[in-house]
């Protein structure tokens, strides 16, 4: 689906390391889980505008947050899981869905981008510790 269509009709995104739209990429990291999981906590827990932290539990790697809209006020659950890939390093995903039911006009997309955007700037990545996972083995397609 493209443009309006796609947002009148999706109310919810996630993230996949093969997404078309990079906002919907997730992030691999070749941080420490703490150190991620500390940043993403912060920013769960009112770091972005709206955000306030539901539950959070290290021991799984899940943080659920809801997420209000400043306008509208119109409420999304988001879920940011974060774990090691095979290769024992940092993944975050997300998944956003709107309470509604309804079409999102892509907020839920860029809510999972802003709030990546956000993780960058407090992680503060040296070159080389932000890695494309595509290029993991579980992603790479096989003849």
């Amino acid at each position: 689906m493209k443009g309006i269509l796609r947002g009148l009709l999706e109310h919810e995104a996630r993230t996949d390391p093969g997404s078309d739209d990079p906002r919907l990429r997730g992030r691999t990291y070749a941080i420490p889980f703490e150190t991620v999981w500390q940043a993403s906590l912060a920013l769960g827990r009112g770091g972005l505008r709206g955000w306030s932290l539901g539950h959070a539990d290290d021991q799984i790697g899940v943080i659920d947050v809801l997420w209000r809209t400043f306008v509208f006020g119109i409420e999304a659950d988001i879920r940011i899981e974060i774990g090691l890939d095979q290769d024992a390093q940092t993944r975050v995903d997300l998944r956003a869905l709107s309470r509604n039911g309804r079409g999102d006009l892509g907020r839920n997309r860029r809510a999972i981008g802003r709030f990546t955007r956000k993780l960058d700037r407090l992680l503060d990545p040296r070159p080389g510790q932000v890695l494309d996972p595509t290029r993991s083995p579980r992603y790479e397609s096989h003849p």
